[in-house]
């Protein structure tokens, strides 16, 4: 389902709407003057619909004749005040509304690629909730043709090599997301693997068995989110009932010690989002992060944005956040990069280019 070197294509497929295309990207994506030179990383959690700024949002309404329920800029900012994962989730889901035609996804996915460009960013493992937008209407292969049409041009545009990744709801019933997984591998989309994302408590991995088992039969890469606000019991299921490659989040198997043990020794990829964390009170506060205690035990850890419109920071901003609050050394941030490198589904080849480009860094 991936092509050469790991970076997702669609063929001829052309983006709908293309003549009325964004021509430029709006100020949001630049990057502060103080960020120099970032680290050469992999981004491993991001969900691209959480790349919607405010900006393009107000862009995509305006093109699509849609009225958005704020009248300004300002007034969507101040909703931006999350008091758990529910809540940041009735406001993911309803800004999605906005994307309607290939053009639509096209202009998001290439709008995060040009910041994540300037982050560091080299190779990036991008989810997708296709589920999200069949269900109000648009077609399968809009959501998936658009972004994959952005994504398969991503090496040569930006140099950050791709893949996509389906991420189903788990808040959703297991019907469904086979349903959606069926259709992805009829219509033959370029997708690397599927996640499992939104809500977490109350939908235990042991939900989606058949659907991950239909995956792996399928050739596909499996991740799913775990014990960021379930238990560490999440992340034991994950890994034996879904046999899952990797664990997005995961901060909660600090309170098993056998699990941290058991993940140490099996170097299970952690992709941890500190910024996220934070914003939907994971973690009280960034000081209170687990991270060092992750590093200090070993743990296969790095550092990914999850949704930065949404959570006040892209990869670069968490590593500079890291730096100035907790002390995080530069050593650490150099560890976590080359974390993200190595448990990245990119190539052999590929990746052996981005450790060499990180051992040059001068970081």
């Amino acid at each position: 389902m991936e092509t050469n070197d790991g970076v997702a294509a669609t063929g001829d497929a052309a983006p709908d709407n293309a003549e009325k295309s964004i021509p430029d990207i709006p100020a949001f994506a630049e990057v502060p003057e103080e960020v120099h030179g970032p680290l050469p990383v992999a981004e491993l959690h991001l969900h691209i619909e959480g790349t919607l700024e405010p900006e393009l949002i107000f862009a995509l309404a305006e093109r699509n004749g849609i009225q958005l329920p704020y009248a300004d800029l300002d007034e969507l900012r101040s909703r931006y005040e999350f008091t758990d994962l529910q809540s940041f989730l009735d406001l993911y889901y309803a800004n999605m509304a906005v994307l309607r035609t290939e053009q639509d996804f096209a202009d998001m996915t290439r709008a995060y690629l040009s910041r994540a460009a300037l982050a560091g960013v080299r190779h990036a493992e991008i989810m997708l909730d296709p589920q999200a937008h069949v269900s109000r209407g648009v077609a399968l292969e809009t959501c998936v043709n658009g972004v994959a049409s952005v994504l398969a041009e991503s090496e040569q545009e930006f140099g950050i090599s791709t893949l996509l990744i389906a991420a189903f709801l788990r808040d959703l019933s297991e019907d469904s997301a086979l349903e959606v997984l069926e259709q992805l591998l009829a219509m033959k989309a370029p997708i690397a693997g599927i996640g499992l994302d939104s809500a977490e408590v109350g939908h235990p991995p042991a939900k989606f068995q058949r659907l991950f088992a239909r995956a792996k039969e399928a050739g596909l890469h499996r991740i799913a989110h775990a014990g960021e606000e379930g238990p560490p019991s999440y992340i034991i299921d994950a890994l034996d009932l879904l046999d899952v490659e990797r664990i997005d989040h995961g901060i909660r198997c600090m309170e098993d010690p056998e699990l941290v043990e058991r993940l140490v020794h099996e170097l299970t990829p952690l992709t941890v989002c500190p910024l996220s964390n934070v914003r939907l009170r994971a973690v009280d506060t960034l000081a209170e992060h687990p991270l060092p205690a992750m590093l200090a035990a070993g743990l296969n850890v790095s550092v990914n944005s999850d949704d930065p419109a949404y959570f006040g920071g892209y990869v670069d901003d968490n590593f500079a956040q890291l730096k100035s609050v907790i002390g995080l050394s530069e050593f650490d941030c150099v560890r976590m990069a080359a974390n993200s490198i190595r448990s990245s589904f990119a190539s052999e080849e590929r990746k052996t280019e981005m450790l060499a480009e990180l051992a040059s860094s001068g970081h």
